[in-house]
């Protein structure tokens, strides 16, 4: 997909919140040029949980590493934004200012600039404090109806990272959107974890206020739905939701309980919730005597909601992801082939295809440098000097 070819992306990230939304720009078509540090991005060496951040959040771009505290790298990334389109930023509020890269200073130097901030926090009494995804997602309420009662859980992924790159791409495509409608440009934007997890739990603050009850964690919840669970079977675990009157009733049919059916109290569905103590345990033995596989033919010729419970791992070889929702890419830092998601969109019966391999720090320095106008004498003396690698 080319909707953003002629957009030029700047990027100044790292970890997953800033580089996110770069990688989801450069899967729309946008030329994304990433400013590592001499070094390269301390993310690419990330050990445990932290060692896929780098090659899940930074394809689709060009590396360029650059001493930006140097008068050289100064005046370097002047050229490069004379004809940018947008910077991306993560670092801490008035980082990027004291090198003059903040806003001001950036607009001052192309005013038709589309400067958008991921931080912590949005304007307000915690706007300087620093934030992690999993600060975000235990002051945000999300960790406390996540896991238990009285044992808050972080999300098993980096859902307010991730989220709050969405809503960083969200801006950045209004505002050109709107630089293409009326010409104007010169527009901060920030996006910010906390504020993207208190989004989420919209819900449940509206519940709150609806009932008048304060929303239970989701594994001490009363169940809108009567059959809304995870259930053994003979070789794994599977999900199942049975969530409307008409949906019940084919449940019956599949599975051969008439008497299910034909029971006036189970018509209803608020009235089958009542009926969940009773009706739990005999779906649990029915389908402990089920294999996976045979369960989900079942449901799927029922049209009822079901899943079985996948790892990460799994995810590669299962047969709907493999159908066109994986690129294949290569990781240079580890020497090895990963398949990853694609972009979850489609248009036109397409999935964004656009698929250039994370790149190794500084491997588009010279090609940058070069179309800006430099020469390979100049590119080399600052080589050595350790402006640039």
């Amino acid at each position: 997909m080319k909707f953003l070819e002629r957009v030029k992306v700047i990027e100044f990230s790292h970890m997953v919140m800033g580089p996110s939304t770069g990688m989801m720009l450069g899967d729309l078509g946008a030329r994304v040029i990433k400013i590592e540090p001499i070094g390269g991005d301390k993310t690419r060496r990330l050990h445990g949980s932290g060692a896929g951040y780098f090659a899940m959040f930074n394809r689709n771009k060009q590396s360029m590493c650059l001493d930006v505290s140097s008068s050289e790298g100064k005046e370097i990334i002047r050229r490069l934004l004379k004809d940018a389109d947008v910077v991306i930023e993560n670092f801490r509020p008035g980082a990027l200012a004291k090198r003059g890269l903040g806003y001001k200073q950036i607009k001052d130097i192309n005013p038709r600039i589309i400067y958008q901030s991921s931080k912590g926090f949005l304007s307000g009494p915690y706007e300087q404090r620093t934030a992690l995804d999993e600060v975000a997602q235990m002051m945000g309420g999300l960790a406390y109806m996540t896991g238990p009662k009285g044992r808050p859980l972080r999300a098993g992924s980096s859902v307010i990272d991730i989220t709050g790159g969405m809503f960083g791409v969200i801006g950045i495509l209004a505002a050109l959107f709107q630089r293409e409608q009326t010409g104007e440009g010169g527009v901060h934007m920030v996006s910010s974890l906390f504020e993207s997890a208190v989004f989420l739990v919209g819900q449940h603050m509206a519940q709150h206020a609806v009932t008048g009850a304060p929303p239970d964690p989701m594994p001490s919840r009363v169940s809108a739905w009567a059959i809304y669970d995870v259930f053994e079977t003979m070789d794994g675990q599977i999900f199942v939701g049975v969530v409307s009157d008409r949906q019940w009733a084919k449940f019956c049919d599949i599975f051969g309980f008439n008497d299910w059916k034909a029971d006036p109290n189970l018509a209803d569905n608020n009235e089958r919730v009542k009926s969940r103590p009773a009706l739990i345990p005999v779906l649990q033995a029915r389908f402990r005597k089920m294999k996976n596989d045979q369960l989900m033919v079942k449901l799927a010729e029922a049209e009822l909601p079901f899943a079985p419970i996948n790892r990460p791992q799994d995810l590669p070889n299962d047969p709907h992801v493999k159908a066109g929702g994986l690129h294949e890419l290569f990781l240079a830092d580890q020497n090895c082939t990963v398949s990853l998601p694609k972009l979850p969109i489609e248009v036109n019966g397409t999935r964004p295809d656009k698929a250039i391999d994370p790149p190794v720090a500084g491997e588009n320095t010279n090609t940058i440098l070069a179309q800006l106008g430099y020469d390979a004498e100049q590119i080399e003396a600052w080589r050595k000097q350790g402006v640039v690698e």
